[in-house]
């Protein structure tokens, strides 16, 4: 019997079957339970080396409720942080948008720069670790050149130095030579142990100044961060985070539906109008270092009376060419359409939660290979299966399955699956494909 659930650490497996029975990804253990969606792990993971050689690029991960999209933008986001990279997510809402009249782009600029996060801060809140770690970067390299030691002026000088080398790049940007200016005062703040002044710093790059004056007598800068130019500083932060020594910037944005659900038409083709020129800049070498993943279901996408083909200059750069069709995708495209998991791929996924469980609890896993063919064939049995189930249905009935059998041991698996509970309706032509998906588990 398999016993890969002994390497799973009880605390991750608690984690992880908790969010899954609650219909939730995870953000730890995602490792032990991936499977399928390697060929769109693949394509996703050549974008990362891309980007990570001063490229950009965008990618739509379309996707129905419960289909493993946020699953796929989570296991993408664990990779990537192992690769050096610094990610920040944020999942839309009606108070988070791309574009707002009353500050929604900027609340979701907030709600990136929050979770920003890195392999050793992988909850979130890593914007403060990140600079400490840039300016003793530059310290380090500094006293090597000059061989000044800490506190010596001459090392402050060689860092100030350093600093605006490095920070030329920056300055070349949209908004560039604010941020640089805030970087140095950051610096000599931190050089001072002025933990107030960080902090202020720290403030204005999270987009917490609602006035330039407010702004310019706590820093002497006459600019803050505004709904409408929150996105050029997520391309500067790329590009001062390759410059801090990490791989680039990842930025995940999922519930794009949340556009879709807008009711006024001008708002949402301003929100799609942003969007484009997220897109084009990614696309044209505008932006570096920086990577865009956007989750969205197939109808928030391709509904052209107010999804995002709604707007022509987003739909004729994102339609599938005639070549593409189930089956054989075109990886390649800027919009990944996810694939249902297949029956055998499911059975693989149930196997892995059933180890799971049973280290989590400590008891002999006695469900076996056939029975798991059984549930498998039931849930891929149902009417319309083919098309309309999701592993996210599939996985919660399962963990209740191994819930209930293990707090009732005089329960009979065969039994419960053939209950009213756990049978459905099937089809004969829907039944006869699944036996034939099945026909070797009970080999």
């Amino acid at each position: 019997m398999n016993t890969e659930h002994k390497k799973v650490p009880r605390r991750i497996a608690q984690t992880v079957l908790n969010s899954l029975k609650g219909g939730v990804v995870p953000r730890i253990g995602l490792p032990y339970i991936t499977v399928g969606r390697k060929n769109e792990i693949a394509a996703l993971l050549h974008d990362v080396d891309i980007i990570s050689e001063g490229g950009a690029s965008f990618r739509f991960i379309a996707g129905r409720y419960g289909s493993g999209k946020s699953f796929l933008i989570q296991t993408i986001r664990n990779y990537v942080m192992d690769k050096g990279f610094i990610v920040a997510d944020a999942d839309l809402s009606p108070e988070r948008r791309l574009q707002g009249t009353r500050g929604q782009g900027l609340a979701t600029y907030r709600e990136l720069i929050s979770n920003l996060s890195t392999k050793t801060k992988p909850e979130g809140g890593a914007l403060s670790l990140v600079l400490d770690r840039w300016i003793s970067t530059m310290q380090m390299e500094a006293a090597q050149e000059t061989g000044a030691k800490p506190g010596d002026p001459l090392l402050t000088e060689a860092v100030d130095r350093k600093i605006r080398t490095v920070t030329a790049q920056i300055s070349e940007l949209v908004h560039g030579f604010e941020f640089t200016t805030l970087l140095s005062r950051y610096y000599h703040a931190y050089l001072d142990a002025d933990d107030e002044t960080k902090m202020k710093v720290i403030r204005w790059f999270r987009g917490e100044y609602a006035l330039k004056r407010e702004a310019k007598e706590e820093l002497g800068i006459n600019i803050i961060i505004t709904d409408d130019d929150w996105y050029d500083y997520l391309k500067i932060f790329a590009l001062l985070f390759r410059l801090a020594g990490y791989s680039g910037l990842m930025i995940m944005i999922d519930e794009l539906v949340n556009i879709y659900k807008i009711p006024n038409s001008i708002t949402r083709q301003n929100n799609y109008e942003k969007m484009l020129t997220m897109y084009n800049d990614t696309l044209q070498g505008k932006a570096k270092y920086l990577g865009i993943i956007m989750g969205a279901t197939p109808q928030a996408l391709e509904d052209k009376r107010r999804g995002v083909y709604s707007y022509e200059a987003l739909r004729s750069r994102l339609t599938e060419g005639r070549f593409s069709r189930p089956g054989a995708r075109d990886l390649l495209a800027p919009v990944i359409r996810l694939e249902p998991l297949t029956p055998e791929e499911m059975l693989v996924l149930c196997e892995k939660l059933a180890d799971m469980h049973a280290g989590l609890y400590g008891y002999e896993r006695k469900i076996n290979t056939t029975q798991l063919g059984d549930f498998v064939r039931l849930e891929y049995g149902r009417i319309g299966a083919d098309q309309n189930i999701t592993p996210r249905e599939v996985i919660r009935d399962f963990i209740e399955l191994l819930d209930l059998l293990y707090q009732n041991p005089e329960m009979d698996m065969m039994e419960l699956l053939q209950s009213d509970d756990f049978s459905y309706t099937k089809s004969e032509a829907v039944s006869d494909q699944t036996d034939q998906h099945y026909a070797e588990f009970t080999l």
